[in-house]
């Protein structure tokens, strides 16, 4: 199966070679183009602490910078330096400003646009190098500016001196510093990238803000960049004027920006930035300082302590930062300053109030949500440091989960009469800024009910129901089911049964009524398959989702009554069986590798052996087990269909966790971890790393780092599946959580679910189009659960739910979409229903005791079905499937476990 390699033609393959030859076009004309480094006259080398510093003498940028303990190692794109030794390409240790005189225009000014060698200084003391750089910018610059490197307390510093030389005031409404890192993937093999790259994540939070930068296995050591002098992380500005080639394998640089009132006033005019934009106004021969430092920290978790031991503001929320509003959240603040004051914009979107201080003095907080949207919460500590804290106010979960089916059952439900492509009815496309169905596009895909960028909107609908089922939603989602999904999107009969289509929307002119076709869409391009490409069935990607569409019926149709009745439960959960199989079988090339939501195949594997299907179970469990034993054999068995990529680890972790490859497992997770920080702003917190996939999902299509693409919410499933198995490990808790209520973030006011909110700060909004959002909130309806754990300085903790204390017994009432799942870490104590939903649960820290309260049944719920994995004692119910079933009443049910 896994030499197969029939399908080497589909889509993805003809992207990558698409991008690898604009690509190495790209890298020709940059070799080709004048050297101007001076690279022959050679690198000076320092030691500073634990980092190992080369500079190119000529610029004095930085060549090199490496931990002591791994001088192998680069932190920046060292490889490439006889290539990028040309003008306009940034190096760490360029500067850009943006400055005016009174009553003048903005002009720019970059150290990298046109190179010239330095004026060295003379150093004495911690200062390892200096220069002026006035020979490295234009004449009418009306400013000087002297760069140093030093060393403070064993970090290196970068510090820049900015001097005003005029007669007049000149105001700085620019000044960023390139974050020059090694994140160029192209020409990597996966072992290569994860042993040579590194990615970056910002936290853009002023004083306290802080640029992570790790490699991408997971394990360290890590470098930290962190404020200086007067050098607050205001905002992230891509570096789109650098021709280094932006592409699936390079994100491009960014800066970190000090002032960024200029761009504010101009290409960011009319998006809200994270931060308030500033200027800074020198007066004639007036000077000021400005740097950073670069620190390490052996590894991703201890860069909390290593922050706090560099005298940085540690803010920690939970359950994160993004907070519904019938959630009470917590903030601990980890300062050696008291707090003076807290601001919060919008005034009156967020409350917070003083709960106390740790035996280690962190102060603690309660938060509550006031009014939906983004919300920045500005602490100021008594030395007059700022930090900038960003939530995102969500309506509680059970209403957000709402709204989303609503939304795709009503403005995307698509039952157009007599529409050619047999796409009737189906949950379609839609785009948010014109308010109408996508059912054309350039893409094949987007309006074609497959791939992620098509199907994401029925299987967002169908995962909806998993959640919170809809009698009447369901009524049109068989329908779908029985007259789109079953036939049309998924081959029924003949010789490739089961097979699914790449796309059910195709381009041929010819053999379509006249008026098919917009004139006014593009259709020239590689992307408008025709019917033979839209066809093929060679695509493994695209049958996890019709595998979770028959899953997720099957258990409505199995645990509820009356909820589905077009078809019998095991109809469903064999048609889920034989759409694995089918992609092991006929898409056998990409099926070696991770598939996103590959998840439910092991769900459907547990299902089957609950319901005695043996051999079917035995078929599947094979199957994956090869695909396992494959990856067990690779160092890094997740490239997906791209160089790197970071949706494959999904499924590699939960195979080899179930096969016992608790080795590959754990480089799985490291390797998750890497992409998936822990930052106090809503937008990165737990947001698994993607930049292509506007591209292929989007609408505003160009290379971005993506906000809470689907990544966030499939990566939460397995970091929180490892927390459930060392719950001592808060940090994966934070990871997962951050990921989960990731998933929901975008989700607008009235229920659309954006392909994912758009980074770059003339944007900071949710993209237009649903494209692939549907993956995302497969993660979230499989993996919504409420945590309770205990932390031995923040004491009890409650992701998902709201917390009461009474003497030693802890109560809390979950507030999750779903309500069916709860982890009550002391006793690794793992709650679940397959129906019924949880009003409360109690623990007792001193004895043990658990007790839940299940909510009164319905029209569909007549049973509960409760599974308890830690379980003390059996409870005296009947065992069906497993589970315990659960007669409900008319009132709560109340069960001691």
């Amino acid at each position: 199966m896994i030499k197969d390699i029939r399908n080497l033609t589909t889509v993805i393959l003809v992207l990558i070679s698409i991008h690898t030859t604009t690509a190495q076009d790209y890298w020709s004309k940059i070799t080709n183009r004048p050297s101007v480094l001076e690279l022959e006259s050679g690198l000076s080398t320092h030691k500073t602490g634990a980092l190992r510093l080369k500079l190119v003498k000529s610029s004095q940028t930085i060549a090199a910078l490496s931990p002591g303990t791994d001088p192998d190692f680069d932190f920046t794109p060292g490889n490439r330096l006889a290539v990028r030794d040309k003008d306009s390409l940034y190096h760490l240790g360029d500067i850009n400003l943006r400055v005016r005189e009174p009553g003048g225009e903005w002009k720019t000014y970059s150290t990298a646009s046109k190179r010239a060698p330095v004026q060295v200084l003379e150093v004495s003391g911690n200062i390892l190098a200096a220069a002026d750089l006035s020979n490295t910018l234009p004449d009418d610059i009306p400013l000087s500016v002297k760069r140093y490197y030093k060393t403070e307390n064993g970090n290196l510093v970068m510090h820049f001196k900015i001097t005003n030389t005029t007669g007049t005031e000149v105001e700085m409404g620019g000044l960023g510093i390139p974050m020059v890192f090694n994140n160029i993937l192209e020409g990597k093999s996966l072992d290569e990238a994860h042993a040579q790259n590194v990615f970056s994540d910002p936290y853009i939070g002023q004083d306290a803000g802080y640029l992570e930068v790790k490699r991408l296995h997971g394990n360290g050591p890590d470098l930290l960049v962190v404020p200086g002098e007067n050098m607050p992380f205001e905002a992230y500005r891509p570096l789109l004027d650098d021709p280094t080639p932006r592409s699936i394998v390079f994100e491009g640089f960014h800066e970190w920006m000090a002032h960024s009132l200029a761009y504010a006033e101009n290409e960011w005019k009319g998006a809200k930035q994270w931060n308030k934009p500033t200027s800074e106004i020198l007066q004639p021969g007036e000077s000021r300082d400005y740097s950073l430092k670069f620190i390490l920290a052996d590894a991703i978790r201890e860069i909390p302590d290593v922050l706090a031991q560099q005298n940085r503001p540690v803010a920690v929320g939970i359950p994160g930062y993004v907070l519904p509003l019938d959630v009470r959240g917590q903030l601990f603040l980890r300062y050696k300053e008291e707090v003076d004051t807290f601001t919060v914009e919008p005034e009156g979107a967020l409350q917070i109030e003083p709960e106390g201080i740790t035996s280690e003095g962190i102060r603690k907080y309660a938060v509550y949500g006031e009014k939906w949207g983004r919300t920045r919460l500005t602490v100021r500590y008594k030395n007059g440091l700022e930090q900038t804290i960003h939530y995102k106010i969500i309506k509680p979960e059970s209403e957000v989960v709402r709204d989303f089916g609503h939304f795709l059952m009503t403005e995307q439900w698509f039952d157009r009469e007599n529409d050619p492509f047999r796409r009737n009815p189906s949950v379609i496309s839609y785009d948010y800024e014109t308010k109408k169905q996508v059912a054309e596009d350039s893409r094949a895909w987007i309006a074609g009910l497959s791939d992620e960028g098509g199907a994401g909107s029925w299987l967002g609908a169908v995962m909806k129901q998993l959640v919170q089922p809809d009698k009447e939603e369901l009524k049109k989602l068989q329908r779908f089911v029985d007259e789109t999904l079953w036939g049309t999107i998924q081959h029924s009969d003949g010789p490739q049964k089961y097979g699914v289509k790449k796309s059910v929307f195709y381009y041929e002119p010819e053999q379509m009524p006249e008026g098919t076709y917009s004139k006014d869409i593009d259709y020239s391009t590689w992307a408008a398959w025709d019917k033979k490409g839209a066809d093929d069935v060679g695509r493994s990607y695209n049958y996890p989702h019709v595998a979770a569409a028959y899953w997720v019926m099957y258990r409505l149709a199995r645990y509820h009554t009356g909820l589905v009745d077009n078809r019998e439960w095991d109809w469903y959960l064999k048609n889920a069986y034989h759409t694995v199989i089918a992609m092991t079988e006929q898409a056998p090339y990409y099926a070696q590798f991770g598939q996103m939501e590959g998840t439910v195949f092991l769900r459907i594997l547990e299902d089957l052996k609950r319901e005695n299907y043996t051999d079917m179970a035995e078929t599947l469990e094979a199957k994956m087990k090869e695909r396992t034993e494959h990856w067990h054999t690779l160092n890094y068995p997740f490239g997906s269909e791209m160089p790197w990529d970071s949706t494959g680890q999904e499924e590699v972790y939960a195979w080899s966790d179930y096969f016992g490859f608790d080795e590959k497992a754990l480089v799985t997770l490291n390797a998750i971890l890497a992409y998936m920080p822990v930052i106090p702003h809503w937008a990165y917190n737990g947001n698994a790393r993607r930049y292509w996939d506007f591209l292929y999902g989007g609408k505003l299509s160009r290379v971005e780092r993506q906000i809470h693409h689907y990544g966030s919410g499939l990566n939460a499933i397995p970091v929180l599946a490892r927390y459930r198995k060392k719950p001592e490990d808060l940090h994966l808790l934070k990871v997962g959580y951050g990921g989960l209520l990731g998933a929901i973030s975008n989700i607008t006011r009235d229920g659309f679910g954006p392909a994912a909110f758009h980074s770059f700060p003339s944007a900071l909004k949710i993209d237009g189009l649903s494209g692939d959002y549907g993956s995302g909130f497969f993660g979230y309806a499989v993996n919504t659960a409420t945590y309770i754990t205990k932390d031995d300085e923040l004491g009890w903790l409650s992701f998902g739910g709201n917390m009461t204390k009474k003497e030693d017994r802890i109560t809390v009432e979950p507030t999750t979409g779903a309500k069916n799942r709860i982890y009550i870490a002391p006793e690794k104590m793992w709650l679940t229903l397959d129906a019924g939903t949880f009003k409360k649960v109690s623990y007792d820290g001193q004895t043990g005791q658990v007790e839940v309260i299940l909510n009164p049944k319905d029209e569909f719920t007549p049973v509960a079905y409760l599974r308890v994995e830690g379980e003390k004692k059996k409870l005296p119910y009947k065992k069906v499937r497993g589970a315990y079933a659960v007669k409900l009443k008319n009132k709560e049910v109340r069960i001691a476990l």
